[in-house]
């Protein structure tokens, strides 16, 4: 039951975090910040996503800080801004930190991870057992 939850607490972290990276691109705000990403809401683009945030959930099966879920989240999106500093972005062609997208890409890639782990960990937080 704890192994469907921290996966569950992972694909809201990935929903949310999806939603408002969308978002801050259909409202321009990624762009007027210096980030020029502005991706599609498709099942395409959103599936990959959710399957990852699903596994990163699993971090959370790790024994340490069990009562202070949030911070735990904050701390474990490390691991996926990592990811995406270093593999994501440059597989897509956006360079190292994804600089090619704008100076201001990492501080938004470090935003974002940080939406994961706070929704996940809040997740965790409220359905606790």
């Amino acid at each position: 039951m704890k192994i469907i939850k921290v996966i569950l607490a992972g694909i809201t972290g990935g929903v949310v975090n999806s939603i408002g990276i969308w978002a801050f691109g259909v409202l321009g705000i990624n762009q007027a910040l210096g980030f020029n990403m502005a991706p599609e809401l498709t099942v395409a683009w959103l599936m990959p996503r959710l399957i990852s945030s699903a596994l990163w959930g699993l971090l959370f099966l790790l024994p340490f800080w069990p009562h202070a879920l949030i911070r735990k989240g904050l701390l474990l999106s490390i691991g996926p801004l990592a990811l995406m500093l270093f593999m994501v972005f440059p597989k897509m062609g956006a360079g190292m930190l994804g600089l090619q997208l704008g100076p201001a890409a990492p501080f938004f890639a470090l935003f974002f991870s940080m939406v994961w782990g706070g929704t996940a960990g809040l997740f965790l937080k409220i359905f606790k057992d």
